[in-house]
């Protein structure tokens, strides 16, 4: 018998690879983006419609545990190590992302037990700005006055969502705001860690800190009752959802820049309207609307002068 069959496939981690960005590349990572964020979209429905009675600790510790069942299955296959595609290369920072990951999304469920979906997904929106700032201290870009006006009518529309001093402006908004600007940040160090890191990887430590976290606040954040058999299957596909998604939206930073990615956040907003209008009876308010039609329209302004801007020095070297 050779030996070939005897002796399991050895599928060894990934070496360092170069960042990319060309046409090709990106229209698959903006592909796989689109598809990332529907698929998350689905599960924060999951999440919203289960964290009254699982409470904010339970929805972190289970999505974790599912989710970290499902990355495990997709990754490690019959007749091959794939356990070596989940061991990261530079624990600190993958290990630093997962933690910041995890303080979003208990932000980000706090304000669903007195948010609609779509409301937040709008004060979410200033995700894209906010990259466009830090993008200046972390990766060493000069915003230019076209940017840094658009970024400016971006953040007035944030304002028109959000009213100061009306209902919509209260501190769950203000910790919303708080894990807003974390997770741009973690978009960053997701481009970042594709260099050496795989998407499995990223998806598998960043579900560990869910469910550790979710652990640790079960005694200050639980659940309301006991979880019955709809709220048991409302969790596992929030992990399942949140396993694929993770995995499919670090794939498609590894593919694309995160200039390119950004605007593609927005597609989140129509599917979250439509959701928290036929499950929640969620209907957003005008302003909440019209503050996200002003933000997305910055955001992706802000992209298509970092593509001029690009072409025109490609252009420059000839």
């Amino acid at each position: 018998m050779p030996v070939a069959d005897v002796v399991p496939q050895v599928v060894a981690a990934p070496a360092p690879r170069v960042l990319t960005d060309n046409a090709a590349d990106a229209v698959r990572g903006i592909a796989l983006a689109v598809l990332a964020y529907l698929i998350w979209t689905l599960g924060d429905v999951s999440a919203k419609w289960v964290l009254p009675s699982v409470g904010v600790a339970g929805a972190m510790m289970w999505r974790g545990v599912f989710g970290l069942a499902t990355v495990a299955a997709v990754t490690v296959r019959p007749g091959t190590i794939g356990w070596s595609r989940l061991v990261p290369q530079r624990w600190g920072l993958v290990m630093a992302r997962s933690i910041l990951s995890s303080f979003v999304s208990v932000c980000w469920y706090i304000s669903w037990l007195s948010m609609s979906l779509a409301d937040t997904y709008a004060v979410g929106f200033t995700a894209p700005l906010i990259m466009t700032v830090l993008a200046v201290p972390l990766l060493g870009e000069r915003i230019r006055w076209r940017r840094a006006l658009s970024t400016l009518v971006g953040f007035c529309g944030v304002l028109v969502m959000l009213r100061p001093g009306g209902e919509l402006w209260t501190p769950v908004v203000l910790l919303l705001l708080a894990g807003t600007l974390v997770m741009a940040l973690t978009r960053i160090m997701t481009r970042q860690l594709t260099l050496t890191e795989t998407p499995e990887c990223q998806a598998f430590w960043l579900l560990v800190c869910h469910t550790a976290t979710g652990f640790v606040m079960l005694w200050s954040f639980p659940g309301d009752g006991a979880i019955t058999a709809v709220g048991w299957l409302l969790l596992a596909f929030l992990g399942l959802s949140s396993g694929l998604a993770h995995c499919v939206f670090a794939r498609s930073y590894a593919l694309a820049p995160v200039s390119a990615l950004a605007p593609y956040e927005y597609t989140m907003l129509p599917w979250g309207v439509l959701a928290g209008f036929l499950i929640f009876g969620e209907v957003p308010s005008w302003n909440t609307l019209a503050g996200a039609v002003v933000v997305a329209a910055s955001g992706t302004y802000n992209v298509y002068r970092e593509r001029v801007r690009r072409q025109e020095e490609r252009e420059e070297r000839g």
